[in-house]
């Protein structure tokens, strides 16, 4: 199950940590906790003002992740947390390869699966 998560985190010259962080320093800081995190495949900083991380990867903790950006970088909250959906293409045929009894040196069975229409393929009827 990949998963994409969106956080939205203060990054322009807030105070953290008793020191005054400048935007790029606090980018880097959150790229670097957030790529640190288990699961995590990438990140990338987006958005028109660059304030918000989007992190893919399988089985992400975005509270865990949140919490960290909080208390490293800055205020953090989460935008979005979405699943990645795959797409297949129904008009293709598929070749599945069929297990069968040993073949003793010949290829294995193979089949394939024809899609079906809604619409009838004679235009008389």
């Amino acid at each position: 199950m990949k998963q994409t998560v969106v956080l939205q985190v203060t990054m322009d010259g807030q105070r953290c940590c008793f020191q005054i962080m400048k935007g790029d320093h606090a980018r880097k800081k959150a790229t670097r906790i957030a790529v640190g995190l288990s699961g995590v495949e990438s990140a990338s900083i987006k958005g028109q003002d660059k304030d918000q991380i989007e992190v893919k990867g399988e089985g992400i903790d975005s509270v865990k992740l949140a919490t960290l950006l909080r208390k490293k970088v800055g205020h953090a909250s989460i935008v979005s947390v979405a699943e990645e959906k795959k797409k297949e293409k129904e008009d293709e045929l598929k070749i599945r390869y069929m297990v069968g009894p040993p073949s003793y040196g010949l290829p294995p069975y193979t089949y394939y699966e024809i899609p079906k229409y809604d619409t009838p393929s004679c235009s008389i009827m």
